[in-house]
């Protein structure tokens, strides 16, 4: 269901406002949000075991993953109330506070992922490229001080949402909590931000790519072990751009650009487009299940930890009878701290 209402400015001068309840979503998102929510759960249990008990020596780079965990573990706390109000066919029953609390907590996982995730992107570039630059010596203090700032950038810049209603009531009573709207210059501040957010830590990791691969051909490097797990690294954190991202960004600037469109004035024209949007927007949410592939390639202690967790899956897998031996064995393997 979708529907249009006309609303007056100050200069009473009549704009339209489109707000769409699609029932296609109701359907679709509430399934995906499910399996985030779990193989999510999954992922960043393992990874926060990870830090916590088996990484032994930490660097800067160990430091912005585990703010990068930090943002996905805020995502799985706050999911379950999205998928709740899809569940509920697009109806939020937890007031106005709430839900911009939520709408906060959504957006500042997907700029504090975006802003980690270059971080990450940055420090495999000096390591490959500028090997002898003294950002390469960071300390973990420093890596926490400069987190600590990523942190105010991205609460400062997703602040604006908690000032704002997104409470909207539509005619089957039915209270919307959401932070995007169809409507010329109702939250150009926000979509601008959305934008650039993502755009300029892109062109930031696509120069750091090309600097890497460059380096590599120029000193044909490719065959050592480390090089090649930074170009692994680099290359995982742009699929997770690539897939996470880039989606949700396009197809909210192609609704920019009908609302820009003159000869654009009615409403049902921007159902598809908003309803992709929508869906696309829930592939954002995919990032906590696909960040552990950056953890895999940017730390061998990463590696080692989840090489021996699939070890000891699949010997647990091919017993039918576990012996009491081999269980010693796996739970010795675990316990075993990595550098």
């Amino acid at each position: 269901m979708s529907y249009a209402r006309l609303q007056n400015n100050q200069n009473t001068s009549n704009f339209r406002c489109c707000l769409f309840q699609e029932p296609l979503l109701f359907y679709l998102l509430p399934p995906i949000l499910i399996l985030i929510i779990v193989l999510g759960s999954i992922f960043n249990f393992i990874a926060l075991w990870a830090f916590c008990f088996h990484i032994k020596s930490w660097k800067a780079s160990t430091v912005y993953l585990f703010n990068l965990s930090m943002a996905d573990f805020i995502l799985i706390i706050i999911l379950p109330f999205r998928t709740d109000y899809y569940l509920k066919q697009g109806h939020w029953i937890y007031g106005d506070v709430p839900c911009r609390v939520m709408l906060f907590m959504l957006a500042m996982n997907r700029a504090g992922s975006i802003f980690f995730l270059t971080l990450v992107g940055l420090d495999r570039y000096f390591r490959v490229v500028h090997p002898h630059n003294n950002i390469n010596s960071l300390s973990t203090k420093t890596a926490a001080f400069i987190s600590c700032g990523v942190w105010f950038i991205t609460i400062a810049m997703t602040a604006l949402i908690l000032t704002e209603d997104h409470l909207e009531e539509d005619p089957s009573s039915n209270r919307n909590c959401e932070s995007f709207m169809v409507c010329p210059s109702a939250s150009c501040w926000h979509d601008l931000i959305f934008i650039l957010q993502f755009f300029l830590p892109l062109c930031i990791i696509l120069f750091c790519s090309y600097s890497i691969i460059w380096r590599l051909r120029q000193r044909k490097l490719d065959r050592d072990s480390k090089i090649r797990r930074s170009v692994k690294c680099i290359i995982s954190v742009g699929i997770v751009f690539i897939i996470c991202f880039l989606p949700s960004v396009s197809t909210r600037i192609e609704i920019l650009r009908l609302l820009a469109s003159p000869q654009m004035n009615d409403c049902s024209i921007y159902r598809t487009v908003d309803t992709a949007f929508y869906i696309t927007v829930c592939l954002t949410y995919m990032n906590s299940m696909c960040n552990p592939l950056v953890y895999f390639f940017s730390s061998p202690s990463f590696s080692i930890f989840y090489l021996k967790i699939m070890r000891c899956s699949n010997q647990s897998d091919s017993d039918a009878v576990p012996t009491i031996t081999n269980n010693l064995t796996c739970n010795n393997q675990q316990q075993t701290q990595i550098g």
